[in-house]
């Protein structure tokens, strides 16, 4: 089996892509919802975490067993997990490939003022956390992906592009 991580800032597009990919007949899963990730009390650990938290005395993070539950699961050929935590280093040994998605600043930020799946991105105070994480976390991410898409790109065009790139 093939696991691959869509992984970017708020606003790149993770969530458009995953459903594509379902919708394509794909085992696509987004990991940026409740039953991949929960709010929890911020540690130590979080606190240290370029980004974190969102808020601050708690961060949204992936549900650990789930996660592993998750990419433990048998019988699927081709697995694509999308999403971004404080705590996903824990499970990056455990994915073939993973696949920066990225996007212009104003572009993100148009991003999150028009969509309609999730509230995150609304409030002035979430959009300079999130263009501060462009800054901060995108480089982070940059250096742990080996590939990198931007997003800019008509949707069908993306998800062209991250299926050659399993593919190849």
């Amino acid at each position: 089996m093939q696991r691959i991580l869509i992984t970017g800032i708020s606003g790149v597009g993770k969530s458009t892509v995953t459903q594509e990919l379902a919708q394509h007949g794909y085992t696509a899963v987004d990991a940026d919802t409740e039953e991949f990730s929960e709010w929890v009390e911020v540690s130590d650990t979080l606190a240290a975490a370029p980004g974190s938290p969102v808020e601050a005395d708690r961060d949204w993070v992936w549900r650990e067993d789930r996660i592993e539950e998750l990419l433990s699961r048998g019988g699927i050929e081709l697995l694509f997990v999308s999403g971004c935590a404080a705590n996903m280093g824990k499970f990056l040994s455990q994915f073939n490939h993973i696949i920066l998605l990225t996007t212009p600043a104003d572009l993100t930020v148009e991003r999150l003022r028009s969509r309609t799946n999730n509230p995150y991105g609304k409030h002035p105070d979430e959009v300079a956390r999130i263009l501060s994480l462009k800054e901060s976390v995108e480089p982070v991410l940059r250096r742990i992906a080996g590939h990198e898409i931007e997003t800019s790109a008509p949707l069908a065009n993306v998800v062209s592009q991250i299926l050659q790139f399993v593919q190849a």
